[in-house]
């Protein structure tokens, strides 16, 4: 499979028609993480477009390129949520119709926001539980509609407004970008500006980030071919899909050095960090980036380097917080659930209590009476001061003579009743 780069010229074409739709975002630079890693760190921040993410760029670009009898005739998309804002503010700006799928998962946050970018142009479709499921249904709507498809990520003109994003960078960079890091989905952005790098600063060493529960490109690179991923998870649903683009597939393996994969509950642990100490509302996706940077440190020296991180999007549905801090205390190991056998006599639970260290919280804890037994099972979840604590926690329960089993290790158990 060829790599055909996008031309710089392509991407400059779709800048001038990008004029007064997109914003030119800022780059931003982080003192904070600056201080951290000994280095110039800066955020390109995509979360401050009126979509709040990149995704205006490729789909203002694919739709303006479309003929007069296809927009006549009208638009399909399928999209876990970015995608689809973009495309619904481009069809209510042309005055064309447009059938959005979205998966029944997506955040209603951002299906709200579809619905109110789009006003009567667009209409909303819910189906599936991932973006793969959604574009299946999406090309079959196509094929009966005989609409056009504005693809997320596999489409050259949609790659080309991508790459939008880095030529505001190299117009903006104070000084030449050591390492340039940013999330891959399906590979459009990460085709588009590595695209522009390649041809404009060859000297940039180029990262994508993928979510560990969701590795396409990192698993096709490994492999030499596209591969399409089983099961994945979800979660960081702007970056979670089962295979990536075949037009993207080829450029990313020619652009970029590798794909970093960062655990979810890492990326929950830094999205809280970004919201709460430097005011930043980053969705999942938009927060690979700097996730990353942990790893990138373990691999560099990072000292006096110029690090970009692009924040792709901040569309981050606030229901999800309880969530997101869960998923961000289970990972930073503060968070443990046990299957507690209790001995059902009076005075137990004050046993279990005197037990606990005084920096141990419960935070859950359930139980019913089991009748014409000696003994009856609780889950009981206990929010830790550190991580140090836990093996503590584990001795004092054994030297206690608790019965119990730990269950952060057991995936199955832990998703019935967590």
């Amino acid at each position: 499979m060829s790599a055909s780069l996008i031309s710089v010229d392509e991407v400059m074409r779709a800048r001038r028609r990008l004029r007064n739709v997109a914003l030119h975002t800022p780059l931003q630079r982080s003192h904070r993480l600056s201080d951290r890693y000994g280095a110039e760190v800066y955020l390109k921040r995509e979360d401050l477009q009126e979509v709040r993410s990149y995704k205006i760029r490729g789909a203002y670009n694919k739709m303006s390129l479309l003929s007069k009898e296809q927009k006549e005739r009208g638009v399909v998309c399928a999209s876990a949520g970015n995608h689809a804002q973009g495309v619904a503010m481009a069809c209510a700006r042309m005055g064309v119709k447009g059938m959005i799928f979205m998966p029944v998962v997506t955040p209603m946050q951002k299906v709200r926001k579809v619905r109110s970018f789009g006003k009567q142009f667009v209409e909303v479709v819910l189906t599936g539980d991932t973006y793969d499921d959604a574009y299946a249904e999406s090309m079959k709507a196509m094929k009966k509609h005989d609409l056009a498809c504005v693809h997320p990520f596999d489409d050259r003109d949609t790659i080309a407004g991508q790459g939008t994003v880095g030529l505001e960078i190299l117009d903006d960079a104070p000084r030449p970008v050591d390492y340039l890091l940013m999330a891959i989905g399906g590979g459009g952005l990460s085709a588009g500006v590595g695209s522009v790098f390649h041809q404009l600063s060859p000297e940039t060493t180029i990262f994508g980030v993928e979510p560990e529960g969701a590795p396409a490109m990192y698993d096709s690179l490994k492999k030499g071919e596209i591969v399409t991923l089983g099961k994945i998870d979800s979660f960081v649903d702007g970056a979670a899909v089962r295979r990536v683009g075949k037009n993207n597939f080829p450029i990313v393996q020619k652009v970029i050095e590798s794909v970093m994969l960062v655990p979810e509950g890492k990326v929950c642990e830094v999205m809280l960090e970004l919201y709460n100490e430097d005011g930043l509302v980053v969705e999942p996706a938009g927060t690979l980036s700097v996730a990353a940077l942990d790893e990138l440190a373990t691999k560099y020296d990072l000292t006096g380097k110029t690090i970009v991180c692009v924040i792709g999007g901040g569309n981050n549905d606030i229901t999800r917080t309880a969530e997101i801090q869960e998923r961000a205390l289970l990972y930073g190991g503060l968070k443990h659930y046990f299957i507690v056998e209790f001995p059902q006599r009076a005075g137990a639970l004050r046993d279990f209590l005197n037990i606990l260290g005084p920096e141990d919280d419960i935070t859950h804890f359930e139980y019913t009476k089991k009748h014409n037994r000696a003994s009856g099972p609780a889950l009981v979840g206990i929010q830790l001061g550190g991580q140090a604590d836990f093996q503590k926690l584990v001795d004092r329960l054994k030297s206690g003579g608790i019965q119990f089993e730990h269950m952060n290790d057991q995936p199955l158990l832990f998703e019935m009743f967590v």
